[in-house]
């Protein structure tokens, strides 16, 4: 499996909404609200990196609300 931690800034007032959603979003497999300089963080993973990048980080990057995202992927060093 393919892993990344997607994380997410959102619009003043929309954390919720917009955690909410993304939870929804297949290959998602944990969402968290948190402090600091982004408001959400997800973890996603699929079998390639090309279905991350299509089934995952796309659907997670039109979710209204989103203001900027960084997708960071799992290496096993």
């Amino acid at each position: 499996m393919v892993q990344a931690y997607i994380l997410i800034q959102t619009e003043v007032g929309k954390t919720h909404d917009v955690a909410t959603a993304i939870g929804g979003v297949d290959g998602v497999v944990r969402v968290d609200s948190v402090t600091g300089p982004y408001d959400v963080i997800a973890l996603a993973e699929k079998h390639t990196v090309d279905e991350l990048g299509k089934a995952v980080v796309s659907k997670v990057q039109s979710v209204e609300g989103i203001t900027r995202t960084l997708t960071c992927p799992v290496v096993h060093l």
